[in-house]
């Protein structure tokens, strides 16, 4: 796996959403909490592409996958729990 730590913000600019940190907040309150039994890249507010860019981080374990999967706590409100 990389050694590439990436921010909120980046992962926001790859899924091609507003990455400021008020549009961040306001995205994270409108969509949590994600329910248990979804998965995050199945979650049914993001476009097939973002999906995609989601499976695929996680399933590679790439270097997006700790963010993704802090992207995943926010929304399921344990971040910072």
């Amino acid at each position: 796996m990389d050694a590439t730590h990436h921010r909120f913000t980046e992962l926001f600019q790859q899924l091609g959403l507003p990455a400021d940190a008020g549009n961040i907040q306001r995205f994270l309150e409108t969509h949590r909490p994600l329910g248990t039994a979804i998965r995050l890249e199945n979650a049914p507010f993001w476009t097939p592409a973002q999906a995609t860019l989601l499976r695929e981080e996680l399933l590679l374990d790439a270097d997006w996958a700790e963010v993704v999967d802090q992207l995943n706590a926010a929304l399921r409100g344990t971040a910072g729990q």
